[in-house]
C-alpha cells in the first residue's frame, strides 16, 4: 500500500497545488521516480512553473453528452507507468461516466493499492460532514464532496494555512482568478468573513484529525501492536458510547445526519440512523427519493440506516436504542406546535422518559428547515 499525503486548504488559491508540486520536485531531486498523474494549474503561472521539469502523463480524452470531450486523468496509463510517487490534484473531482470510478478519490485508492505513493489536494469545504456547516457559513452549497474517511485514512495531512487578508490580496493581484472574475469572487465566496470562518473550520478539522491519529498510535504503543485499525476499534468499544439519530425522508434530515456523524467521530464510536415509518406509508415517489438519499449519505459516512415500521416513534426509538446500545439519541428541531399539538409533551422529553437510564437526548438546531417540514 502506498503512502498517502493530502494538502488541505480553506479555499482556492491558498497554495495547495503549489506546495504539492514543490514537495514533488524535492522528492524527484532526491532521486525518486515522480510523475504528475493529474494537474489543474487554473492558469496560475506560479503553479505551472513548479511543474516544469516533472514528468506529466498525457490526459485521456473522454466524450460526454452532446459530443463534447473532456480531458481526464489516465488511470490505466498511470498504473502501467508505475512511478514511486504520483502527484494527483483535486481529489474531490467527479469523473464523467464510463471511467473506472465515479470519483477521483476512488482512482487514488486504486493507485495506493498498487503500492504507489500519492500526494493530493483538497479544500475543507469538500468534506461530506461539513457540507451543511459550510453552506451556512458562506451561503454556497458545495456539490462535489468526499467522505471524511478519505482525510482520516491519509498517512499525512498538511494544512496550507493563509490569513484571509493575504488570500484576498492574492486574489486582487490576479494570482487566483482572471481579472474579469475578481469582483464577483470578492462579492461572493471570498468575503473576508467567509474566509475567516473557513480558516477556523480547517484548523479545527486538522486538529481533530491529528488528535485522532495520536490516540490511535498511543494506544498501539501501549498494547504492543502495530494493528492501528484494531486498536482504534477496541478504544471505541472501551468508551462504550453509540449514537442513534432519528431521521425522516426529507432534506433537513441530511443536515442532522452530518452533525450526528461528526459527534460520533469525536466520541470515536458508531452511528445508527433510524426512520420510524408509519404503518401504511409506501416508499415510493418523493419518499423513495429521500430514503435513497439517506442511504447514500449513510454509505458515504459509514453509518447504518435502520427502518422500523411502528405507529409510536418514541416506543420504537427506545427499543432500537436498547438493542443497539445507544447512549445518545439525536433529534432534529421541531417546528412550533399548532392547535392541540401545543398540549402534547415534546418529543425529546418523551424520549428521555422512555429510554434506558443513562441515555442522553440531544436536539440539533435546523436553521435550514423549510416551512411545513416536521422534526427530523
Amino acid at each position: 500500500m502506498g503512502h498517502y499525503k493530502i494538502f488541505l486548504g480553506m479555499a482556492a488559491g491558498v497554495g495547495k497545488t503549489y506546495r504539492m508540486l514543490q514537495e514533488g520536485r524535492a522528492e524527484a531531486a532526491s532521486g525518486r521516480d515522480v510523475v504528475i498523474g493529474y494537474l489543474e494549474p487554473h492558469e496560475r503561472a506560479e503553479t505551472s512553473e513548479q511543474a516544469r521539469g516533472l514528468e506529466e502523463l498525457p490526459r485521456r480524452r473522454v466524450e460526454i453528452r452532446g459530443g463534447t470531450t473532456v480531458a481526464e486523468m489516465d488511470l490505466p496509463a498511470l498504473l502501467e507507468r508505475g512511478p514511486e510517487l504520483a502527484l494527483i490534484d483535486e481529489l474531490a473531482h467527479t469523473n464523467p461516466p464510463g471511467l473506472e470510478h465515479h470519483k477521483r478519490y476512488e482512482d487514488i485508492a486504486t493507485v495506493l493499492a498498487a503500492g504507489i505513493d500519492v500526494f493530493s489536494t483538497v479544500n475543507v469545504q469538500h468534506l461530506e460532514s461539513l457540507n451543511d456547516q459550510i453552506a451556512e457559513l458562506t451561503g454556497v452549497r458545495v456539490r462535489e464532496t468526499v467522505p471524511d474517511r478519505v482525510l482520516a485514512d491519509a498517512d499525512e495531512v498538511v494544512l496550507i494555512d493563509l490569513t484571509p487578508e493575504a488570500l484576498i490580496a492574492r486574489l486582487q493581484e490576479g494570482r487566483i482568478y482572471p481579472t474579469r472574475n475578481i469582483d464577483a469572487a470578492l462579492n461572493n465566496f471570498f468575503k473576508i468573513e467567509n474566509l475567516a470562518a473557513l480558516r477556523e473550520v480547517s484548523l479545527r478539522q486538522v486538529a481533530e484529525d491529528v488528535e485522532s491519529k495520536r490516540l490511535v498510535f498511543a494506544e498501539a504503543e501501549q498494547v504492543g501492536t502495530r494493528d492501528e485499525e484494531k486498536v482504534a476499534d477496541d478504544a471505541a468499544r472501551a468508551v462504550g458510547e453509540r449514537l442513534l439519530a432519528l431521521v425522516r425522508p426529507q432534506p433537513s434530515s441530511q443536515r442532522l445526519v452530518r452533525r450526528a456523524w461528526r459527534s460520533a467521530q469525536r466520541l470515536g464510536t458508531g452511528l445508527d440512523l433510524l426512520w420510524v415509518k408509519p404503518p401504511g406509508v409506501v416508499i415510493e415517489g418523493e419518499v423513495e427519493r429521500q430514503v435513497t438519499a439517506l442511504r447514500r449519505l449513510a454509505s458515504v459516512l459509514g453509518a447504518t440506516l435502520l427502518i422500523e415500521e411502528h405507529d409510536d416513534v418514541v416506543a420504537a426509538a427506545a427499543r432500537v436504542a436498547r438493542e443497539r446500545g445507544s447512549t445518545y439519541i439525536m433529534v432534529g428541531e421541531a417546528p412550533p406546535a399548532k392547535g392541540l399539538g401545543r398540549l402534547r409533551e415534546p418529543l425529546p422529553q418523551r424520549l428521555m422518559r422512555a429510554a434506558s437510564p443513562g441515555v442522553d437526548v440531544r436536539i440539533v438546531a435546523n436553521r435550514g428547515r423549510r416551512d411545513g417540514e416536521g422534526p427530523s
